[in-house]
């Protein structure tokens, strides 16, 4: 564990005692939340993500001495074990290299090798391998194994048996191995070419029918598309090396000048160059290339998703959600400020004239009816049309605004389980424009009853290897949820199975303890909840919200293990529980720093780090770290497409962040492109370094393609509006 704590602290580039604290807490069964917000004085204040690259890199050292000491006892069975042996593979740092090691001695399917072996060739391949100086030629050597009674017929034969050892001999060794892996790392290219007569039907991977780029430029998106193509059977694609460079790398390893079997080790070595290794190490070649393509797609998802989640609420707002559609309508919600249905209908505005005008008339009577503010349209669909409609309407109903709302996932959402049992009296389309509607009054609480593949915000998230972008999509939904903190007297089941400590059996419980009891009064209550015992709440309280307790902190995010802690703060700065209540602590910070924010922590028992959380928290009672964000924009009127002219200055919202650009909303239904390269006016390696999903920003037109629907933007040199 030692050598694992060691490694982790000079990778991370942390305190060793901080890493040893956080395998402890882990180890306990503490959640990565529930550690990043409450024990920072254990971890030095890492963040949810820097705990998370911790865990996962810990699994993966974890599995690393797991399968080291699975081959140490499998080659020590064979009684093969050396202290030389033994200290390589202590050695190795990552698994191909313990695989390396471990080759020569894993069991093996029959191979031409093996059969050589059973017929008794392995001491004629050791003597040949080993090219002594005064060795016989191979030829007369191999005399002594003819024997047909073992299958060898003749010289030739026998030869042929050991060239076959020999071969695989060079192709276990780990060291040459090794070598060829730098060599492919930095000489390698990868080429794609167009499969045979699938020109046409190819033709969306166009870029790759003649494609070469050296295999450490590669980037990961090229390899996710050159994958795909290759699956559908489109494009042919190979790792490609210099042979000749290969060869000379195998020949100084293994070539001992001056022996008569120099040459015919020469011509084993370059069998098994060509028969055994390089199609080997090609395999692992693109097999590194998918992987660290899959880890760069998921952490991509996992950073668009984020902000996507955080997105600030439209709170307190009677809202009309529509989810727009041409046979079957625009179906249509009105929600209440807590999400409640008020009222449904369906129009049809793409019909005809007087379709539209009924539509019209209709979400007019519904907006007054029920005093609607904001109107939120799903961009699917019929989107370009219903937007169209709804800015006719808003001159007849004065101080009502939309916003274009991203439905990706909303009818995956609307004809799953959750939607039947959350809404059984709507049919699967009405339940779609409740979620559009829920999705602008509050992203979050909504966005989490969706699988988060479903939300659209990465790129070839379906080839993805579907265990772990599970994994990190769950860490993000999870960290984002416990960020915000969640009402318990409100919160759906789907919402509170993601607070830390809490699983669907615990969240559903809350909510069947809620309905049958009434609401909770205090945080402590919890602990009434069948199946939910003192670990989880723990984990949890923190997280959770009661708005209606008596007890103000029972509001905050301070943890009921530290409310003797924020009384003591409040009593040291000459407040009390009744000022957090009426909100009257702004000078709490500055009466800390002059008391002395170490004495302070010291006297209340708790670390620096975690009694400036606690003041932060008194100050701002129910805070919600969403309301500090740039609201999002709320429109009045519509563009088209034509309306676009190059040069032309637009605020919009960033949808989507990729390897090679940003798609940003600027109010047209069809999002524009931002390249990487007019991002900004520096060089960047990935657009997520200026910008990230849901900010919103200024940029210009550069071009626009109406009959492909493109749009071309730019956020470097901005002409004057």
């Amino acid at each position: 564990m030692q050598a694992i704590i060691t490694q982790l602290s000079q990778e991370l580039n942390k305190d060793p005692q901080h890493i040893e604290n956080v395998i402890t807490l882990l180890d306990e069964g503490n959640t990565i939340p529930f550690i990043a917000r409450y024990r920072k004085e254990l971890h030095g204040a890492m963040d949810d993500t820097a705990l998370r690259t911790l865990a996962d890199r810990l699994q993966y050292l974890r599995n690393l001495a797991q399968r080291r000491e699975e081959i140490r006892k499998s080659i020590d069975s064979q009684e093969k074990l050396t202290e030389e042996l033994s200290a390589a593979l202590d050695n190795a740092k990552t698994l191909s290299e313990l695989e390396d090691i471990y080759r020569p001695y894993k069991p093996k399917r029959r191979t031409r090798a093996t059969i050589a072996k059973e017929k008794g060739l392995e001491p004629l391949a050791e003597q040949l391998f080993a090219q002594s100086r005064d060795l016989a030629a191979p030829e007369e050597l191999a005399q002594d194994y003819v024997n047909p009674d073992l299958g060898v017929n003749s010289i030739e034969e026998a030869l042929a048996g050991a060239s076959d050892i020999i071969a695989e001999m060079i192709s276990d060794d780990a060291g040459i191995r090794k070598e060829l892996r730098k060599l492919m790392q930095k000489q390698a290219i990868v080429r794609s070419t167009v499969a045979k007569d699938q020109e046409e039907a190819g033709a969306v991977y166009q870029q790759y029918f003649d494609f070469t780029q050296p295999l450490a430029k590669t980037q990961g998106h090229q390899v996710l598309a050159m994958n795909r193509g290759e699956r559908e059977g489109f494009l042919k694609v190979a790792v490609e090396v210099d042979q000749e460079k290969a060869l000379i790398c195998i020949r100084r390893a293994v070539l001992i000048p001056g022996s008569n079997a120099t040459a015919f080790v020469r011509t084993a070595a370059e069998d098994a160059y060509v028969r055994l290794i390089a199609p080997s190490m090609e395999r692992e070649m693109r097999t590194a290339l998918t992987d660290d393509a899959n880890e760069g797609a998921i952490h991509n998802f996992a950073l668009n998703l984020r902000p996507l989640l955080m997105q600030p609420p439209v709170k307190g707002h009677v809202t009309l959600g529509l989810d727009p559609g041409y046979s079957h309508g625009c179906k249509c919600a009105v929600v209440d400020a807590t999400g409640k249905v008020l009222d449904t209908a369906v129009v049809y505005p793409t019909f005809s004239k007087g379709k539209r005008e009924e539509a019209i008339r209709i979400w007019a009577d519904l907006i007054r009816k029920h005093g609607v503010e904001h109107i939120a349209i799903g961009n699917g669909t019929a989107s370009r049309e219903t937007e169209s409609a709804v800015c006719d309407l808003l001159p007849k109903v004065k101080g009502v605004s939309y916003m274009i709302v991203s439905e990706a996932g909303a009818s995956v959402y609307s004809a799953s389980k959750l939607a039947a049992e959350e809404f059984p009296q709507y049919d699967v389309n009405l339940r779609s424009a409740v979620s559009i509607a829920r999705r602008l009054q509050d992203p979050l609480a909504e966005l989490v009853k969706i699988d988060p593949k479903a939300i659209g915000v990465g790129q070839y998230q379906h080839d993805l290897p579907e265990k772990r972008l599970d994994e990190s999509l769950a860490g993000v939904v999870e960290d984002c949820v416990n960020a915000v903190g969640v009402d318990l007297n409100t919160a759906s089941a789907s919402l509170l199975r993601r607070v830390s400590g809490l699983n669907a059996n615990t969240a559903k419980n809350i909510v069947t303890y809620r309905e049958e009891n009434g609401a909770f009064t205090t945080r402590k209550q919890v602990l009434k909840v069948p199946k939910l015992g003192a670990k989880a709440y723990e984990q949890a309280a923190g997280f959770l919200r009661v708005p209606e307790s008596q007890q103000i902190l029972d509001n905050t995010g301070v943890h009921p293990e530290s409310y003797g802690a924020a009384e003591k703060l409040l009593e040291l700065c000459g407040y009390s529980l009744n000022d957090v209540a009426a909100g009257k602590l702004s000078e709490l910070t500055a009466r800390l720093d002059a008391y002395g924010a170490a004495k302070a922590a010291e006297e209340c028992g708790v670390g620096v780090p975690t009694l400036r959380d606690i003041a932060k928290e008194l100050c701002k009672p129910g805070r919600d770290p969403r309301d500090e964000l740039p609201p999002p924009i709320l429109r009045t009127d519509v563009l088209d497409m034509k309306d676009l002219k190059p040069g032309m200055v637009l605020t919009g919202t960033v949808r989507n962040v990729i390897d090679f650009g940003v798609f940003v909303d600027i109010g047209v239904h069809q999002d524009g492109l931002v390249h990487i390269s007019r991002v900004c006016d520096r060089f960047i390696k990935h657009p997520s370094q200026v910008v990230s999903v849901g900010d919103i920003v200024k940029v210009a037109v550069l071009e626009v393609d109406e009959k492909r629907k493109r749009i071309s933007l730019t956020m470097r040199d901005l002409p004057k509006e």
